[in-house]
């Protein structure tokens, strides 16, 4: 992973964004000189918006292209929350909760938290409709999250707005076509697999648009004779390129973007790494190989590691833990640490603090 400029964001393709400080640590991972304020002067201005995206989990994206994936992922969206019993088991039907959703939208013209939404959608409906409602309704209905003044630019206590309508809603079939694009360029080459569990999306619809993208891509057969695809002018690195360490974020999209993740993540290392709840805890990267786990405390970086790091390495990682320190200083020193109980469980030998 190597760091270029604000103007190149194909690589990105979305911000795994659950802990608001999580999109600040991924773009300060791959951009050159990157300054907070940039993200927090998008989010204000709602260039960037958040929302849940892919894998039904918040990502931060360009707001341009929010109608487009939101329309790719809609059908899992939908599907996930109602089929699920805490939908219906409130008595209501599918048909009549998408009936719901342009007054939902409209009540959100301006910033709406939890308790207004649900008490909306009570004047709606006859019988109480239960708090599976607004569950189900908030992870599919077109809304995002509205930017606050906390220092990652998102509180903890969400207020959702109705999306941006500027950008017209391609077909669905095109709408993935575009996200299946979208993610071999940014993680390319990679498997109909791949692609299926970065967005949730079943491998049929996957195994479709790769095939209407066909006469665009490229096909590369993999390690284990695979077949990966990937976009035509997609970048391929010579095995001997060096991957400088890194600290990435929590949920960052390294190591979400492939069903098989054994090339970043060994396999003895994931139970470690990936919690039975999903969490995913911030990692050290070592030559392209998750090697440990960090977290910012008062005094600087402090990392675990869950396999040897040589020296040098341990070198250039001091060196990015003080340009992360700097990155937490002044806004919240102690981001993730409501994560901190997943420590203790972790093996403490070799743990270092490498100061800001």
């Amino acid at each position: 992973m190597r760091r270029s400029t604000w103007s190149t964001p194909s690589g990105v393709v979305a911000l795994q964004a659950q802990e608001p400080v999580s999109p600040y640590v991924a773009l300060w991972n791959r951009l050159a000189d990157f300054d907070p304020a940039d993200l927090d002067d998008a989010f204000a201005r709602s260039a960037l918006v958040k929302a849940s995206l892919m894998r039904i989990t918040l990502h931060a994206v360009d707001a341009r292209e929010y109608p487009v994936l939101h329309q790719a992922m809609l059908p899992t969206l939908r599907a996930t929350r109602l089929g699920d019993r805490r939908f219906t088991g409130g008595g209501l039907t599918a048909a009549d909760a998408d009936a719901l959703v342009p007054a939902l939208v409209a009540f959100a013209a301006e910033p709406r938290d939890r308790a207004a939404c649900e008490a909306h959608l009570a004047e709606l409906v006859d019988t109480a409709p239960g708090p599976g409602l607004w569950w189900a309704l908030r992870a599919f209905a077109p809304l995002v999250h509205a930017p606050t003044d906390d220092p990652w630019s998102f509180g903890r206590r969400p207020r959702f707005v109705a999306a941006p309508t500027s950008a017209p809603r391609p077909p669905a079939d095109v709408a993935l076509q575009h996200l299946v694009r979208r993610h071999l360029a940014g993680f390319g080459p990679a498997s109909v697999a791949d692609v299926a569990q970065f967005t949730l999306r079943r491998r049929t619809d996957v195994r479709a648009a790769i095939a209407a993208l066909a006469a665009e891509l490229v096909v590369h057969e993999g390690p284990e004779g695979e077949v990966l695809h990937d976009v035509a002018d997609g970048l391929l690195p010579d095995e001997d390129v060096p991957a400088p360490p890194r600290l990435l974020a929590m949920w960052d999209s390294v190591l979400l973007a492939h069903a098989d993740r054994r090339r970043v993540l060994p396999t003895e290392l994931r139970p470690l790494v990936i919690r039975r709840n999903g969490d995913v805890l911030p990692t050290v990267l070592v030559d392209g190989r998750v090697s440990g786990v960090w977290r910012p405390v008062e005094d600087g970086i402090e990392v675990t590691p869950l396999a040897p790091i040589p020296a040098p390495d341990w070198k250039e990682l001091a060196g990015e833990a003080r340009s992360l320190a700097t990155l937490f200083a002044g806004r919240d020193p102690r981001a993730y640490a409501r994560f901190g109980h997943w420590w203790s469980a972790l093996p403490s030998a070799g743990r270092r603090l490498l100061a800001a």
